[in-house]
């Protein structure tokens, strides 16, 4: 018994130190105002939730779209990775991420976005890390801690960069431009998201460089993104 428990222990701990790692990263560059440590604590559990709404209707969309098309053909995958998976797990953060944060007095910079919807993004790639590597052992938090954890980093990285944009021109009086930003919020992770699992899942060995080729580009364009939105910061 005390065995199995420390093994539960370390594949836990492997699945949640990825996700800790970049939010004190994201933290860490954060360089203007630091964000009240309460509020990054609700910011985590409202990705945690989004989890559990996401799975749900993940799986009701996956039964409905079933009843239309095989899950064996191009078609299923693109509908289902682009506007169920994507759409659902992007859209459920942004959601929580709005409720949480859109009217908080603590939102008065730009790069708050990019802290904000990163925490949220890392709680919900920590549950769901648990949950696989729970399942699946060691080499999966490895290979998760390496693409999935980070993927979900760089989703919430673009939708934070949006979303602290989105806020700079609300309180600017740009009703119009905030409404564009805070859909790009919502549109850019989702591509992105669906394009990920599109090609991570597309039965074809030809795709894993293209693979890795899609998640360097990623990650670098994310780290890019944080660095200068860090460096440029300013209160809104």
């Amino acid at each position: 018994m005390i065995f199995y428990s420390s093994v539960n222990l370390i594949l836990i701990a492997a699945a949640v130190i990825p996700a800790v790692a970049l939010m004190v990263y994201v933290y860490r560059a954060d360089k203007l105002e630091k964000e009240p440590t309460p509020l990054l604590w609700r910011l985590i559990l409202q990705g945690i939730i989004s989890t559990a709404l996401a799975v749900f209707t993940e799986r009701l969309g996956a039964q409905l779209l079933s009843g239309f098309l095989r899950s064996n053909t191009l078609l299923y995958q693109i509908i289902f990775y682009f506007l169920i998976v994507g759409l659902s797990e992007e859209g459920f953060k942004y959601l929580l991420l709005k409720r949480r944060t859109w009217d908080s007095p603590f939102f008065n910079c730009r790069f708050d976005g990019v802290v904000y919807a990163v925490f949220v993004s890392m709680g919900f790639a920590l549950w769901e890390n648990i949950d696989y590597v729970v399942m699946f052992g060691l080499q999966t938090a490895f290979v998760r801690a390496l693409t999935a954890v980070p993927g979900h980093a760089c989703f919430g990285v673009f939708m934070g960069a949006w979303y602290g944009l989105a806020k700079s021109h609300e309180r600017h009086g740009h009703a119009k431009y905030s409404r564009v930003c805070r859909n790009l919020a919502v549109i850019c992770p989702v591509l992105l998201h669906g394009l990920y699992d599109l090609i991570a899942t597309l039965d074809d060995s030809r795709l894993s460089s293209v693979f890795i080729g899609f998640i360097a580009v990623m990650f670098l364009a994310a780290y890019w993104t944080v660095k200068r939105l860090s460096a440029r910061d300013r209160y809104i």
